[in-house]
């Protein structure tokens, strides 16, 4: 071994304070760990996921990856810690692998981790105050120039490591000066577990013990928190452990923060001792979970902290000519997007790039000058393509893969086999999945995509896809596998060991609650038979009619029908018996036809717009389902509402209108009642509530009924100044609601000739034609009156 000589029988402990997830610290670290030749190492990390070293080696075992810890009772009380393959503490591992030396975790165990609450942090970023005293502006940037874009490092390969403990011993004597942050360690942005706010991730409750102002004031003297101080102390309790045992040449890979608490003797035990005295802990399960480039980066809400991940996996795996090989990357992907990108483009770039790294000082180009040439040569300035480079190339993404033979919960092992069985792969890129419902294989995708997605496990997403559907034949998909969903099938695991028994229990436990409603426990069917959940679907149709029974409230109802009719029409297409249902929704019909004369009676406008909205589905369904006796049943009703008067216009001009439609009611029967509702006698409100209801997102009727066109726009010719602005915004949004090209036909029938220009009448006498109406409404009031 080259450098200074060590006697064997001597121990030493070497620290080497590493940047996580940096490459050039993992290749300075290999290097240094070959001449080294520890016989045990220590790497910062949860001390109770010793047991998972072992599958580090393991067939299947693919970085980027990271240990989960989570509390069974609680499983979204959990954390993560990641490791990509440029990630210094993977590279430890992997050299014990190869090398069979001892290797262990030696930060808090995930069993305090998951109940800490976090003392006050360290202020400031030791990194910003190494790259100002380099002349850097960007930390990111000077770790790039001096470590990341390093070349290998000479010697016994520990001199880089013990300056960057010498620089960091002088910073820690500084943070004394400087007031604390929360829940900050600076330098270290990766060693504490991350967590996902956006999953239901986060700092689990249970408070540690709150030492008084004394006592922290003894335990703080620099100004480093707590938390942190209590990692340093068991890190060092590991170290005193692993000495005892034996080792001679102990390896300690560590954030570099921590390297000068670590570094030269330890000091008495007793201390450390008092520290970690009283930490609360909890029952906590570790495992291996696949992970990806995005969820590495610090643009992601993930602690890990790295802007580019897919920049230093490119840098730690291609080593010989990484600039030109990467401008060839951008070129590639460019080029998929059907840019114009050539060989002389790649060629300029790389030479804007080694001269800009010479212009400002550097021994060659890093980050900040590649993106500059990509910008300038590749993407000719354009700002969205470099975003798409940065996206797609400089943060990438890639997702790690486990053993088979990982600890798992018998959910996931399941999830996992019929994912295998139905060549569901695993993918953090999102892909399109167009399925035929006529394929045995697609049905069974579909039954366990709409099973995880009740489990809360949403590796699909619904979609219109690009292909056609025709009928309910079709569905599309979007997958995407996310880091946190783990942690989902973790928490779906108390519902059962099998996806399809946990979605059971799941549905049935949820349509079981107090608070369920028709409408609610109508979803839940629909949705047991989209999973094919037969064995719920007996439950729910109890618990359906149960609640159907009890409940008076029309809107209910109506909200629930067409959930039900849906799963009739889906259950004939996919050959499942559903004849219970029938019977249910010709009851729910019944009530609602029985029903729907109070409810539609004293409504304001908001309500009447609400009703009208269940009624247009209910009417779908209804003809969807295309049963006689249901269809007679539902027209009636509409016919009892169309006659009455004293119900919001809204209400009634949509009745009209579907009674029309049906042809129940002729043209010149619905033109009729369109001329009464807007006589004299009803305020210009509730002509213009009866006309949306009438026409509501239906502008071809005015461009194809000239008629119909005639008579309003001769009402709207009536209407004076006051009226026309009350009226306004009804009409506004009745007409806002048509397609954009049948406002302009409706507006060219009325320009170019349709005889639609109100008749000017001679108001100086009698109106006949109001007389006769008149006339004949007295005559009606004296034969009622006999």
């Amino acid at each position: 071994m080259s450098g200074e000589s060590v006697a064997l029988d001597e121990p030493r402990t070497q620290i080497f304070g590493i940047r996580h997830h940096g490459p050039g610290s993992a290749r300075s670290l290999s290097w240094a760990l070959e001449r080294f030749r520890p016989d045990a190492i220590l790497i910062e990390g949860p001390a109770d996921a010793d047991p998972l070293v072992a599958y580090v080696a393991a067939e299947g075992m693919a970085p980027p990856v990271a240990l989960l810890a989570y509390a069974p009772n609680e499983p979204s009380r959990a954390a993560f810690w990641p490791f990509a393959v440029f990630s210094p503490e993977w590279q430890a591992l992997r050299y014990a692998s190869e090398h069979a030396v001892p290797v262990s975790f030696c930060d808090l165990p995930a069993a305090n981790t998951l109940v800490l609450d976090t003392e006050p942090g360290d202020s400031g970023d030791p990194l910003a105050a190494l790259a100002a005293a380099g002349g850097y502006d960007d930390p990111e940037r000077w770790w790039d120039a001096v470590i990341e874009s390093s070349s290998a490092p000479t010697g016994n390969g520990t001199e880089i490591f013990d300056a960057i403990t010498e620089a960091m011993g002088v910073l820690r004597a500084a943070a004394a000066d400087v007031p604390a942050a929360p829940d900050t360690d600076p330098g270290s942005e990766g060693p504490a577990p991350d967590r996902d706010a956006a999953s239901g991730i986060d700092d689990a409750g249970g408070a540690a013990p709150q030492p008084d102002s004394s006592t922290r004031a003894e335990l703080v003297p620099d100004g480093i928190d707590l938390r942190t101080l209590q990692r340093e102390a068991y890190m060092r309790q590991v170290i005193r452990r692993t000495l005892k045992s034996g080792a001679r040449r102990i390896a300690v890979v560590c954030g570099a923060w921590h390297a000068p608490a670590l570094a030269g003797k330890l000091g008495p035990a007793a201390a450390d001792s008092r520290l970690l005295k009283g930490l609360p802990k909890v029952k906590a399960t570790l495992t291996w979970v696949p992970w990806t480039h995005s969820r590495l980066a610090g643009s992601s809400g993930y602690g890990a902290g790295i802007t580019s991940p897919g920049w230093y996996h490119h840098l730690f795996t291609r080593t010989d000519e990484p600039i030109a090989r990467w401008f060839t990357r951008v070129a590639g992907a460019l080029r998929a997007r059907d840019l114009p990108v050539s060989s002389a483009h790649i060629i300029e770039s790389v030479r804007l790039a080694e001269t800009l790294a010479a212009l400002r000082g550097r021994p060659a180009p890093g980050l900040s000058e590649v993106t500059d040439a990509t910008r300038s040569v590749l993407c000719d300035g354009d700002e969205s393509m470099l975003r798409f480079v940065s996206s797609e190339l400089v943060v990438g993404e890639a997702l790690g893969s486990v053993p088979e033979s990982t600890p798992t919960v018998p959910l996931d092992a399941d999830l996992r086999a019929q994912a295998r069985t139905l060549r569901l792969k695993q993918q953090a890129l999102a892909q399109q999945m167009n399925l035929d419902l006529r394929k045995d294989r697609d049905v069974a995708r579909s039954h366990l995509l709409h099973r995880l997605r009740l489990l809360g496990i949403d590796w699909g997403t619904p979609m219109t896809g690009e292909v056609r559907n025709t009928g309910t034949f079709r569905e599309s998909w979007a997958l995407r596998w996310e880091p946190g969903l783990s942690v989902a099938v973790i928490e779906a695991s108390r519902w059962g060991t099998t996806i399809r028994t946990a979605a059971e229990a799941k549905i049935l436990d949820r349509a079981g609650a107090a608070d369920a409603t028709v409408a609610d426990i109508s979803a839940a069917l629909e949705t047991a038979l989209l999973a094919d959940l037969g064995g719920a679907v007996d439950g729910l149709v109890g618990r359906l009619e149960a609640v159907a029974a009890l409940d008076h409230d029309v809107t209910h109802l109506l909200a629930a029908l067409p959930g039900l009719i849906r799963t009739l029409r889906y259950g004939d297409v996919r050959s499942t018996d559903v004849g219970a249902l029938a019977q249910v929704a010709d009851g729910l019909l019944l009530r609602i036809c029985a029903g729907l004369p109070g409810a539609v009676t004293g409504l304001d406008t908001d309500a009447a717009t609400q009703l009208r909205g269940l009624i247009d589905a209910t009417h779908v369904a209804i003809a969807t389902r295309d049963e006689a006796h249901a269809t007679r049943s539902w027209l009636a009703a509409l016919g009892v509402l169309a006659d009455r008067d004293d119900v919001h216009g809204a209400l009634v001009g949509r009745a009209v209108r579907l009674l029309c439609d049906a042809e129940i009611i002729a043209d010149a029967e619905a033109a009729r009642r369109l001329s009464a509702a807007l006589s004299i006698g009803h305020s210009p409100a509730e002509k213009a509530a009866w006309i949306d209801g009438f026409l509501g997102g239906r502008g071809l009727l005015l461009v194809h009924d000239r008629d119909l066109l005639r008579r309003i726009d001769s009402w709207l010719r009536e209407l004076d100044e006051e009226q026309f602005v009350a009226t306004l915004p009804l009409l506004r949004r009745t007409f806002g609601a048509f397609e954009a090209g049948e406002r302009q036909a409706i507006a060219r029938a009325v320009r170019d000739g349709t005889p639609v220009a109100a008749s000017h009448r001679d108001r100086s006498g009698p109106d006949a034609t109001r007389g006769i109406l008149a006339l004949h409404a007295a005559t009606e009031i004296l034969v009622g009156a006999r």
